[in-house]
């Protein structure tokens, strides 16, 4: 009897002598990815410093929040932002040199299968989606939220958005209504607050104009008119300003989308549930933030699936080839997740759905071109 290693019944060709083409794929994955990262990532700080010279000799802010408090965290946001693609990049690179070089055939003809080879890839794509999603639901949030502050204080006005037509549940059978509203101001035209018990109509205040103050945390309501009905009786009341306490903030009346990404997955949650006891019917973009944090890691995945079917075979076009399909399928899928984002946001479209198929979709891609790699 012999001491050979008894293969893996799921990868028959596992064997311990293997381990070195384990690291080698690995550390030439990982130190490809983050060289792309860290190129790409210094590109855009320049970029983005070179656009916003004017503002940073206008603002107040020290080099020391510039630095820190910004681009530490823009940083961040970029880099989890674009992770999924440069990985794409990454494997197409370093597989494309790979089969340039007939490494992937000698590795094929020398007995190794091709799942075997991709095996090291999603040991890879693993750890980076391991630090994704931990960086998707901890830290991003609390860095997005440092940058953002830093934006509403120096560059950007307000998160807040004017809008129209704003109806609101404060509590059950309360219900507000503004015309339009103007968030930099935190006033709003033709306003109305009805009271209802048992379906009927107790009481209703219209205003002319309603403004919150943000230092009482009340509502100065102008030229307003309050009806009290109690059977057939109906009594008015008239009066030119009145100070009011109502559970409406400003916030309540809508905010830009980017605020939901400096929330942390409990806030979220809380946002979105209090939204709806509102009737707040803008809830999707903070529905689709909620599951992008995890359906994004997971494309690393599919990319890794993809890039390596794609790249793993030696073309005459090369390197220049497999990225130039590369760069195609990165257009398709980015113009694929936002076709079913828009579809969410503006048709009904199911946000987890929306979020999800483009992944599905190029999962399926990834197994038509996994099929046809070189076995």
């Amino acid at each position: 009897m012999t001491n050979r290693p008894i293969p893996s019944p799921i990868f028959p060709n596992f064997v311990p002598v293997l381990k070195t083409l384990d690291r080698y794929i690995i550390r030439q994955f990982l130190g490809t990815f983050f060289f792309i990262l860290v190129v790409i990532m210094l590109i855009a700080v320049v970029f983005d410093i070179s656009e916003k010279t004017q503002d940073f000799a206008r603002m107040k802010a020290t080099t020391h929040e510039i630095i820190f408090d910004f681009y530490i965290n823009f940083i961040v946001y970029y880099s989890n932002l674009f992770s999924g693609l440069l990985i794409f990049i990454a494997v197409l690179l370093f597989t494309s040199r790979l089969a340039h070089r007939t490494e992937v055939i000698a590795m094929l003809s020398s007995g190794v299968s091709f799942p075997r080879i991709m095996w090291p890839y999603f040991l890879a794509a693993s750890l980076l989606t391991g630090m994704s999603l931990l960086v998707n639901h901890t830290i991003l949030p609390a860095a997005n939220k440092v940058r953002l502050a830093f934006e509403e204080e120096h560059i950007r006005a307000t998160y807040f958005v004017d809008a129209k037509h704003l109806h609101r549940e404060i509590s059950p059978g309360t219900i507000s209504y503004f015309e339009s509203w103007k968030a930099k101001e935190k006033m709003g035209f033709r306003f109305s607050l009805e009271h209802w018990e048992n379906d009927v109509l107790t009481k209703k205040l219209t205003a002319d104009r309603a403004e919150y103050d943000s230092l009482k945390g009340a509502w100065r309501v102008s030229d307003y008119l309050i009806r009290t009905m109690d059977g057939t009786t109906e009594r008015i009341q008239r009066g030119q300003m009145l100070d009011t306490v109502i559970n409406l903030k400003p916030s309540d009346m809508g905010q830009r989308w980017e605020t939901s990404m400096a929330m942390s997955w409990t806030e979220l949650n809380n946002y979105i549930r209090a939204k709806n006891a509102q009737g707040d019917g803008t809830v999707t973009p903070y529905l689709i933030e909620k599951y992008q944090r995890t359906s994004y890691p997971f494309a690393t995945y599919v990319f890794t699936l993809i890039g390596v079917s794609i790249a793993s075979r030696k073309v005459r076009g090369g390197t220049g080839l497999h990225l130039a399909l590369g760069v195609l399928l990165s257009l398709l899928y980015i113009f694929a997740m936002k076709l079913t984002t828009v579809a969410a946001t503006n048709a009904g479209l199911d946000p987890i759905i929306a979020v999800w198929a483009p992944n599905v979709l190029f999962a399926i891609v990834g197994v038509l071109l996994y099929r046809q790699a070189p076995k």
